[in-house]
């Protein structure tokens, strides 16, 4: 299970948490411009936009979870299982596979705009990495500083939602999700009023009880809303630092601690890494489950017109500063 998220300040960022009870070995990761992607039904393409963000490598291929290209756009898969569905090839559509279909859009769009135009020639298929990466049943966000999308493969075709809060998790569908919030207008930040009953003096006995009723719990709808919430109503200063430090608050309100997710066998899903990039600069941040300290990766330190790979393994162990 995870939580993607935009955040707008002076800059825009975008990332989420990956929710799971084990990792494939994934490294920040660097695709240059000249890097050659070679699609399983549309060919090479040996120029494009260069490319940061979360993969696993296998084979020299990035396999993509999250990432950012040069232009701002940032799009992110996240677990969709029991409603993902992809078909066959198709004759005159772009055939893609949920594996390509990351760096397909992102290698060839600048805008949400564009990608959706390029969507719309789409058919996304069941084709898989390997032998043991079979698809994954996933839903996208895409998004830009200036709005953001959620793309979703079902039987009955693909899907496009606008996305005005800028969050997703995994299910239930995005509409049902959108329409979840419905549920909780009445929550605020701000201290809530007596509507009970005019005859009762009720009062507040806390601080944040304008915000009764969210839920605390570690469902993906759950999640959705809780994210949602404190996205909406965030604040903080525009610097560089602030804007980091926020972006991770956010989504440290939906991270899992490990026990509290029980998938059985002694295993339990735990937050494997949150990660926040500004889009507008090519910094790609993140923290692991066991290394709170925020470490980054400069996509611009890199030379973006060359061929080969770049990935950095995340660094995973706890960093303590002693201060005396």
């Amino acid at each position: 299970m995870c939580t993607a998220a935009t955040y707008k300040t002076k800059d825009f960022y975008f990332g989420r948490t990956l929710d799971y009870d084990f990792s494939y070995g994934e490294t920040i990761t660097v695709t240059p411009r000249r890097h050659k992607f070679k699609f399983r039904n549309t060919g090479e393409l040996n120029e494009h936009y260069a490319l940061i963000g979360m993969a696993h490598i296998a084979d020299g291929y990035p396999l993509y979870y999250d990432a950012v290209n040069e232009k701002g756009l940032g799009m992110a898969g996240l677990n969709f299982v029991g409603n993902a569905w992809y078909g066959e090839r198709l004759p005159e559509r772009d055939n893609i596979a949920t594996f390509e279909f990351i760096p397909w859009i992102l290698s060839k769009c600048a805008t949400v705009r564009e990608a959706v135009g390029l969507i719309g020639r789409i058919n996304l298929v069941n084709t898989p990495f390997s032998e043991k990466l079979p698809p994954a049943q996933l839903h996208w966000i895409i998004a830009d500083k200036n709005e953001a999308v959620t793309v979703e493969s079902v039987e009955e075709g693909i899907r496009i939602y606008n996305n005005p809060v800028g969050v997703l998790t995994n299910n239930p569908p995005f509409d049902e999700q959108l329409f979840s919030l419905n549920n909780y207008m009445n929550l605020s930040p701000k201290e809530p009023e007596n509507r009970f009953s005019k005859e009762l003096s009720l009062q507040s006995y806390s601080r944040g009880m304008g915000a009764l009723g969210l839920p605390g719990d570690l469902s993906s709808q759950s999640r959705f809303v809780r994210a949602s919430f404190t996205k909406m109503n965030s604040v903080s200063e525009d610097s560089e630092e602030k804007s980091v430090s926020q972006f991770f608050h956010i989504l440290g309100s939906v991270e899992q601690q490990r026990g509290c997710c029980d998938i059985g066998n002694g295993k339990y899903e735990i937050t494997i890494y949150t990660s926040c990039c500004n889009t507008e600069r090519g910094i790609y941040y993140y923290n692991t489950y066991d290394n709170h300290q925020i470490t980054a990766v400069n996509m611009y330190n890199e030379d973006l017109d060359g061929e080969v790979l770049v990935s950095y393994p995340l660094i995973s162990e706890e960093q303590i500063k002693m201060q005396n």
